[in-house]
């Protein structure tokens, strides 16, 4: 297997969307400006939403921020995107189907996380509560936190990284969605760092390459 290939430049340039209050968006502020602050900083963050906690969050932290008017509009999103020298663009909890033109231009380069194991309990409409109401509907044990890299379709690319939550019983979608939340504020950082570092990549075979290191993290209450 070819050695991953990390991105060109040594600290990666991170653009994120979001829209809604953007618990995962301060998860990765946090880890970019802690641990893994020589690996990658986040320059860009646009939503859908202009009402939404993630842009809060931005204009708190200093960082670029847009309003992205027309979701559709693959022209004005990669013009933002270029404006800020994007090398990675990340969905944390993003609501909006992502246009094919920027899933091609950021090919291997972006990220979604989903509350979820996927395959199952994903696609178009599985978001947010819905997810952990069909889990629980569905009597499933084990549900958990999936980052993937992006295609066209929603909740299809690749697996780059999971993290399996059970189910309890007893279990609400409220619970159940605090305690899957928690693994994704692990999780995609984690995983987004991986990406950034070149210790994960997204192979021309449409595999994904390498391993995203989890060492000494805390465990999430099963």
């Amino acid at each position: 297997m070819k050695a991953p290939t990390a991105l060109l430049r040594a600290r990666a340039r991170i653009a994120i969307l979001a829209s809604g209050d953007g618990s995962n968006l301060q998860a990765l502020l946090e880890y970019f400006e802690g641990p893994g602050r020589d690996v990658a900083s986040v320059v860009w963050i646009g939503s859908n939403r202009a009402e939404a906690g993630a842009l809060v969050r931005a204009r708190a932290a200093g960082i670029a921020n847009d309003v992205v008017a027309d979701p559709d509009d693959a022209t004005e999103l990669l013009t933002r995107l270029r404006a800020v020298r994007a090398d990675l663009l990340v969905l944390a909890g993003y609501l909006k189907l992502v246009p094919a033109a920027v899933v091609h231009a950021f090919h291997g380069r972006l990220l979604n996380v989903h509350p979820s194991l996927l395959p199952a309990f994903g696609g178009d409409g599985m978001y947010g509560m819905r997810v952990h109401e069909a889990v629980l509907e569905h009597g499933a044990k084990v549900t958990g936190a999936t980052v993937h890299f992006v295609d066209e379709h929603f909740d299809r690319g690749a697996i780059a990284a999971q993290w399996p939550v059970s189910v309890r019983d007893g279990d609400t979608p409220a619970t159940l969605a605090e305690r899957v939340l928690r693994a994704e504020h692990l999780l995609l950082p984690r995983t987004v760092a991986a990406v950034a570092s070149g210790a994960v990549r997204l192979g021309a075979d449409g595999r994904v390459h390498g391993e995203v290191p989890m060492p000494g993290l805390p465990d999430i209450p099963q």
